[in-house]
């Protein structure tokens, strides 16, 4: 353990002379000695030398299990409690490993079912630690029946005493049969109340399992009836940029059901996930633009986000740009939005942006073109806009992707009747040929398929795949 530098060097400690007189201190008769001793090194510890702090660990658990004889305050428990608690925070991690080897946590449980007060506190704090400087404790705590404990404590516990309770049900919640239990046993609440308040650590661990658990279906709904929305969105707005992230993604698992999307979008989440897509994090946009995708299911929902992204193109942010761009391009294949993105004002932009001096923004702006290519009135916005002189031009780039896009949507072009002659100097173009003939292929092969899945019975399309 690295050492605290001038602070150590001015506590002036021989560290080894020290723990001979805790070890003396300890083999003495003297209850009052042990406690005064063992709340001493829970101060010191977070000064202590790593390898001696680890030679204190099964002196303290044994401590942990000694039935006081006298009514102390606090009681030798207590303090064996309290200097764990110290100590699990040290050696990044590996201290706290060694306690969970120890046997320490059956101990911690066996007296939370019989304690009370400020013994009650110091056990919870210790174990909150122990689970999580060291995730192989989690699993040690649940196979112990810890996590019925925990669920029980919150059920009858004081206020004073929940957030450490919730703290610890976030760290063992990362465990997929943590997650199973809490949902059978109705524990989902105290889930999202963990998302809700505590340490934004603790915040963090309950948003990253609570987005596990909304993969499982039938948990989706007891998530949104316990106002996860509310939680999660909170998140995105205070939480640091892992937990953003974090929280973000865990709305995206659960909205991904169709009974959700509206719920979502009403709770505020589209202002907050372009904000998402503007950010510095490229996951985070990633993650933006897959939840725009969801929500843009709806149709309300996604006139919200096209007025988004528009202003999103009309900005200076370059990474945010191509990541907007990029998300109309999917929206522009979406059949139930025929007129969206055309009547938001986003086709003017677009064209526009074909002569942008980023790369990335005109692969991504190309793409979502050629798409809206396919509708004839969009066809012709994009036009009227002037996108087709650009679209000759972008045959002769250097990047393929955009030589690929232009020639699609020049190849639709050249398909509507009333454009056709607008394209007649590209005809020859290699570019031009080689996607026109790509495009047969692609809709003689689509064509077909759907030829034969309409001669194909029922008995044939739900046959065993063992059997053939």
């Amino acid at each position: 353990m690295a050492q605290s530098g001038r602070k150590t060097e001015r506590l002036c400690i021989n560290w080894e002379r020290a723990f001979d007189l805790y070890l003396n201190a300890i083999a003495c008769d003297n209850e009052v000695l042990w406690v005064q001793a063992t709340s001493k090194l829970a101060k010191l510890s977070k000064h202590a030398p790593e390898d001696l702090l680890a030679r204190t660990v099964p002196i303290l658990v044994e401590l942990l299990r000694r039935i006081p004889s006298t009514d102390l305050s606090p009681s030798i428990q207590e303090a064996a409690a309290q200097c764990l608690k110290s100590v699990a925070c040290q050696g990044e991690g590996r201290l706290a490993v060694l306690i969970g080897e120890s046997g320490a946590i059956p101990s911690i449980l066996s007296l939370l079912t019989h304690s009370d007060g400020s013994l009650r506190r110091a056990l919870l704090k210790c174990l909150r630690n122990i689970v999580t400087f060291a995730a192989d404790n989690r699993v040690i705590v649940a196979t112990h029946g810890g996590l019925q404990i925990i669920l029980n404590l919150l059920n009858t516990c004081s206020d004073d005493l929940k957030r450490y309770l919730l703290e610890i049900l976030s760290a063992l919640a990362l465990l997929r049969e943590v997650r199973r239990t809490i949902l059978i046993s109705g524990g989902v609440g105290f889930l999202v109340e963990s998302a809700r308040c505590g340490s934004m650590v603790s915040r963090y661990r309950a948003a990253q399992a609570i987005g596990l658990l909304g993969l499982v279906k039938r948990a989706r709904r007891t998530l949104v009836d316990s106002g996860i929305f509310s939680v999660l969105l909170e998140l995105v707005q205070v939480g640091d940029t892992s937990t953003k992230l974090v929280a973000a993604n865990a709305l995206g698992m659960i909205s991904s059901h169709v009974d959700y999307i509206r719920p979502l979008a009403n709770a505020g989440a589209i202002p907050l996930y372009a904000e998402l897509l503007q950010g510095t994090e490229p996951m985070g946009k990633e993650i933006a633009e897959d939840v725009f995708c969801i929500l843009a299911l709806v149709e309300e929902n996604a006139v919200a986000i096209v007025e988004h992204l528009v202003r999103i193109l009309r900005g200076d942010n370059v990474e945010a740009k191509a990541a907007s761009a990029d998300v109309l391009w999917d929206l522009a294949a979406y059949k139930h939005l025929p007129s969206v993105v055309r009547d938001s004002g986003a086709i003017p932009v677009l064209v526009q942006l074909l002569e942008d001096q980023n790369t990335d923004v005109r692969e991504k702006v190309s793409g979502a073109i050629a798409q809206l290519s396919y509708n004839e009135a969009d066809r012709a916005a994009l036009t009227n806009s002037g996108a087709i002189p650009r679209l000759v031009d972008m045959l002769q780039d250097e990047s393929e992707e955009m030589r690929d896009n232009a020639a699609e949507a020049l190849v639709n072009f050249s398909e509507d009747p009333s454009l056709g002659d607008r394209i007649s100097d590209v005809l020859n173009s290699p570019s031009f040929q080689n996607m026109q003939e790509r495009l047969t292929q692609i809709r003689a092969s689509d064509a077909h398929l759907a030829s034969s899945l309409r001669h194909m019975s029922f008995e044939q399309l739900t046959v065993d795949p063992a059997l053939i």
